[in-house]
């Protein structure tokens, strides 16, 4: 495994220097576009983004060719990940970014935001923290030497759990009884991000190996798909940043507040999962990926709502994308901490 890693070595030391440099391009050409950029940004099927929706495929796609569905059935012999994760993930995690939310754009910003739209940004930061990660977490999985197939197992939990505790959840945070999340947006989020690209990997592995060999399929097939994942991300970056642009033009001091609670919450969340991992003795290739969900959003979903209930131009939509400007180099460092505390 480390020899494998060595190969996408480039691609992992210099990751944070493409992220900043595909979001300053990403505004600069939202800003060179103006509003034309919105013949983008208004590619939908229920209110998921066509564009987006196919990088988030290609990222996660590579890690779906080796998921191994024979090994799944031993997972129950392991139960404690799973248990970790649905704890951390719904009893916790939309909690605790409730109240960072409140602290910060209710009480602490109060001189620089007015109380108006300090209430669409804590809206904003909720669905942030009630969607918990479905299609990047396998990118980090992947980087930390997780275990793929427990990974699945993990994500799969979540997005049945995302189906049935969502609404209700941003709708207690929100205080509102009538609040509108668009089912079709959360069904076709799963089915374009997690089922396809299984149903497609799995094909592909059980196609090439009958042809090729297992041997050929990790030794030459499986090395030519390992950038490509990164390289969906840095794209899918320049794509939000740009049908943000202007947003974040007009705001750069915003962006500042709006990231300072998305930080601690996304540190608070892993070494919460961290070490309680340690403490129930899970193993690595567990412990981190589900370190990891808890720690990322489920972005892609959090976008599309917040747009879809607040608008494209809304304070509760910048929190969203401001999620995805700090997660990954956030992110990054969690994936160098699990990397350097292995065991």
């Amino acid at each position: 495994m480390s020899s494998e890693v060595k190969k996408i070595a480039f691609f992992e030391k210099y990751l944070t220097l493409w992220v900043v440099l595909c979001i300053g391009t990403g505004v600069f050409i939202g800003h060179l576009t103006g509003d034309n950029i919105r013949i983008l940004s208004d590619m939908e099927i229920f209110r998921v983004n066509i564009p987006i929706a196919i990088l988030i495929w290609l990222m996660i796609y590579p890690m779906m060719l080796q998921v191994d569905f024979k090994s799944i059935k031993n997972i129950r012999k392991s139960p404690k990940g799973i248990v970790l994760t649905v704890i951390v993930n719904w009893l916790i995690k939309p909690f605790t970014m409730a109240i960072f939310a409140w602290v910060f754009f209710d009480k602490l910003y109060g001189a620089w935001i007015n109380p108006e739209e300090s209430g669409e940004y804590i809206a904003g930061a909720i669905i942030l923290g009630a969607a918990p990660c479905t299609a990047m977490v396998f990118v980090w999985s992947y980087l930390t030497d997780g275990d793929a197939n427990y990974t699945l197992v993990q994500v799969s939990i979540n997005d049945l759990i995302i189906l049935i505790a969502f609404v209700p959840i941003v709708g207690l945070l929100l205080g509102i009884t009538n609040i509108s999340i668009p089912y079709e947006t959360l069904v076709a989020s799963v089915m374009i991000f997690v089922v396809v690209p299984l149903v497609a990997g799995y094909l592909t592995n059980r196609f090439i190996i009958s042809s090729k060999g297992e041997l050929w399929f990790k030794n030459e097939f499986l090395p030519r798909f390992k950038p490509v994942s990164i390289i969906a991300l840095l794209i899918t970056l320049v794509l939000l940043f740009a049908f943000q642009g202007k947003n974040i033009l007009n705001n750069p001091f915003i962006i500042v507040l709006i990231a300072i609670p998305l930080i601690i919450q996304t540190y608070f969340i892993f070494f919460i999962t961290w070490f309680s991992g340690r403490r129930l003795k899970l193993p690595h290739n567990i412990c981190s990926p589900a370190a990891m969900v808890g720690a990322s959003n489920f972005f892609e979903l959090a976008v599309a709502v917040a747009i879809a209930l607040f608008g494209l131009d809304s304070p509760a939509a910048l929190v969203t994308v401001v999620g995805v400007l700090v997660e990954v180099p956030l992110m990054l460092s969690l994936v160098s901490f699990a990397n350097k505390h292995k065991y």
